[in-house]
Order: C-alpha cells, then sequence, then structure tokens
C-alpha cells in the first residue's frame, strides 16, 4: 500500500485527490491548519474515508516539523508527498503591500521549502519517492491582476527545477501539476490589497480587476469540465506510471489556454536538457520521461 501525504487536504484540490487516492487503495495523511472552524465538515468526511488528519501550518517550520513527523507515524513511512497547499492573490500589482507580498510567498514558497525540509530526510534515507506539486499555468505566464501569485508560482517552478535534479540521485522522483483556473474556495481566500490612497490614483482603471474577475466566475461556470476532480485524476493518472517515466510537468485545462502552456513547456524541456547534456550532467534529468 502506498503512503500518501497530502498538504492542504481540505482545500478544493485536496480533498477530491485524497478520496480518489483512498478509493484506490492508497493509505493517505493529510494536513489542516485547523480540525476546526470552517474545516471542520471536510475533517470528519475525509476522516470516515479513511484519511488521517493532522494540524499542520506550512508558516510555521515548528509546527510543520510536528505535523509531517506525524503524518509519517501515522502513516508508517511516506512514499509520495503532495505539496498542495497553496494561497491566492489578486489586484492591481502597484497596491500590493510588500506585507500582503510576503503572506503569498510564505505559503506557497517557503512553505513548500519547509514540508520539504521535514520530509525529505526519510524519503532520502529510504532510497526511493515521489514528490509531486500544485502550481499553474500562470507559474508559467503571468496575466493582469495576478502578479503577486504568479511570481510566487514561478518561483515554486524555479525551486522545483533544483530539486528534481539535486534529489535524482537518491531515487526521488518530482512532478509539477499545473492547473488552468478552477471553481474552488481559491477565489474565497485571496490575498487582496487594501491600499485606498493608491487606488484612487488609478481612477476607472481600478474597477477593471472586479469585472474582469466576474468573467472568469462566468467562463468557468459555463465549462463544467474544469472542475477540481481534473486534478484527482491527474494525480492519480501518474501514480499509476512507472516510477521514473512520469512527466516533469503536467497541464491540467480545458479552457483553451493549456495546449499553449504545453507548447512553452516543451520548448524549455529540450533547452533544459541541452544546456545540462553540454556540462555533462544530463543524467540528472533521468528520473522523468
Amino acid at each position: 500500500m502506498k503512503k500518501v501525504m497530502i498538504t492542504g487536504i481540505a482545500g478544493g484540490f485536496g480533498k477530491p485527490t485524497a478520496l480518489a487516492l483512498l478509493a484506490k487503495g492508497y493509505d493517505v495523511a493529510g494536513s489542516v491548519r485547523s480540525r476546526s472552524g470552517k474545516n471542520a465538515a471536510t475533517v470528519a468526511e475525509l476522516e470516515a474515508a479513511g484519511a488521517k488528519i493532522v494540524e499542520m501550518d506550512v508558516t510555521d517550520a515548528a509546527s510543520t516539523e510536528r505535523g509531517v513527523a506525524d503524518a509519517i507515524s501515522q502513516l508508517g513511512g511516506l512514499d509520495i508527498l503532495f505539496n498542495n497547499a497553496g494561497i491566492g492573490s489578486y489586484g492591481i500589482q502597484e497596491l500590493m503591500s510588500p506585507e500582503d507580498m510576503t503572506r503569498v510567498f510564505d505559503v506557497n514558497v517557503m512553505g513548500v521549502q519547509r514540508v520539504m525540509r521535514a520530509a525529505l530526510p526519510h524519503m532520502r534515507a529510504q532510497g526511493r519517492g515521489t514528490v509531486l506539486y500544485t502550481s499553474s499555468l500562470i507559474g508559467r505566464i503571468a496575466t493582469p491582476f495576478y502578479g503577486t501569485y504568479s511570481a510566487s508560482k514561478w518561483a515554486l517552478e524555479a525551486i522545483v527545477e533544483c530539486y528534481r535534479t539535486e534529489l535524482s540521485g537518491f531515487g526521488i522522483e518530482s512532478c509539477i501539476i499545473e492547473p488552468g483556473a478552477m471553481p474552488t474556495a481559491f477565489f474565497d481566500g485571496l490575498v487582496a490589497p487594501n491600499d485606498v490612497a493608491r487606488e484612487a490614483e488609478y481612477g476607472d482603471f481600478a474597477a477593471v480587476p472586479a469585472m474582469s474577475n466576474a468573467g472568469l466566475a462566468q467562463m468557468l461556470e459555463a465549462t463544467p469540465m474544469q472542475r477540481p476532480e481534473r486534478i484527482a485524476e491527474t494525480v492519480v493518472a501518474l501514480l499509476d506510471m512507472p516510477f521514473g517515466q512520469k512527466p516533469f510537468r503536467t497541464v491540467v485545462d480545458h479552457v483553451g489556454v493549456g495546449p499553449e502552456i504545453e507548447r512553452y513547456n516543451d520548448v524549455l524541456h529540450d533547452v533544459t536538457r541541452t544546456i545540462l547534456t553540454n556540462f555533462g550532467i544530463a543524467e540528472m534529468l533521468d528520473l522523468n520521461a
């Protein structure tokens, strides 16, 4: 039985992924910041399905160390780590304070690093493992009003590029999942700027982000295939693939953006392999198709 830990298990991607893996016979543990409050019903549903829940705050190193150790203890090991916890942001970039940006990076970038530092000693010691990451299509390109979120996912992608190569010799494979926009609670918890004075200086343009967001919501409502269950299906499909033969990046999108990102990814794949080949270290890419 494969042992899986999912960070942010109560979120829009975490819950359906956990339920799908449990249905496939995986042993699943997952983290939530708190078992009570808004997560209580979801935690109860996940536990009833067989998931093990740990309380963990990825913005706190001690909490993360305890949470990962607790998950490994309850699972009796760890084969697969899904770095899924994340936070979104939206708004005119100038209006984002450094503190706003720090909140986003503390979860999406440093949070992943804290989890990796807690989990990797176990995975390296056993000489085998799989790590998946939730990125985004706008972790590859930047679109208006998502600058801070995109920057955090661009940073995540760069870090994972390094983990991919540096962990390959320890038998740890890496997979990035790049979803398009999905109708999840992600949109309810966005970090938004609160700089009224600067916003006023933008005049009529200050209303554009809200209109754009409303248009996106309408598009997603009209695209029933664009749902969080697609992420769960992708994770299951990746884990069904033979070890060492999984693609490094997988795009999940049904609104027409995905093919362009895949084209971009293919070019970067070739560029990366050529550069590492020229340096004589192409074998560091061998744990991915």
